[in-house]
């Protein structure tokens, strides 16, 4: 219990919060924005909506133009997973082996795509579904590239999109409730990941 109420007194996640908000309202912030939902559809771990969120929360009338720039560079960041895996798949292959999350749901995009096909791709768009690890699955099918691209830009642009209206609307009202419950939610998603990992050590 001590170890509880000591979490909850210290403000590690609003210091956070706090900076995440600073850079959100850079004047260069759009362009990490950017390079991070790029990166993010081939390979970074980190998805968008993390930068996308405060960033709208800060300036919500260019919401929509954060999310139009999130949709295109997260799309064009697809076409790299594509080539990725169209072209240079044997060489990735053994680390993703070794990445039991990524090659698993490598395994299950392959499974989708014989299912579902184009959909597999709209699904990982707008679902917290790796969308990187179906990119480079499309790549290696050699999915037909005009029905990849726009179901990447349905699929990413309708997440993104929801993203950003949904802090256009709550404002300011939205980032003060956010800031309030912000480290409980942070330490509580810290003790979910903890008993998640001790579940699969026990396994």
């Amino acid at each position: 219990m001590t170890i509880f109420w000591w979490c909850l007194t210290v403000k590690l996640f609003s210091a956070l919060y706090a900076r995440v908000m600073q850079w959100s309202r850079h004047r260069h912030a759009p362009w990490y924005l950017g390079g991070m939902s790029f990166a993010e559809s081939s390979f970074f771990p980190i998805p968008p909506d993390v930068m996308l969120a405060p960033m709208c929360l800060a300036n919500p009338h260019k919401a929509w133009n954060f999310a139009f720039i999130t949709t295109v560079t997260s799309v064009l960041g697809g076409l790299l997973g594509y080539a990725i895996g169209a072209f240079a798949f044997e060489a990735i292959a053994p680390w993703l082996q070794e990445q039991p999350r990524y090659w698993n749901g490598y395994q299950s995009a392959l499974e989708w795509f014989a299912t579902w096909g184009v959909l597999a791709v709209f699904v990982a768009g707008f679902s917290p579904i790796p969308y990187k690890v179906f990119t480079v699955a499309a790549g290696v099918l050699s999915m037909s590239m005009l029905p990849f691209v726009l179901a990447s830009l349905v699929g990413r642009g309708a997440r993104f999109f929801l993203v950003a209206g949904l802090m256009r609307w709550g404002g300011a009202r939205m980032e003060a409730q956010l800031h309030k419950y912000v480290d409980r939610l942070g330490w509580a998603t810290v003790g979910l990941i903890a008993v998640g990992a001790i579940i699969y050590a026990l396994r």
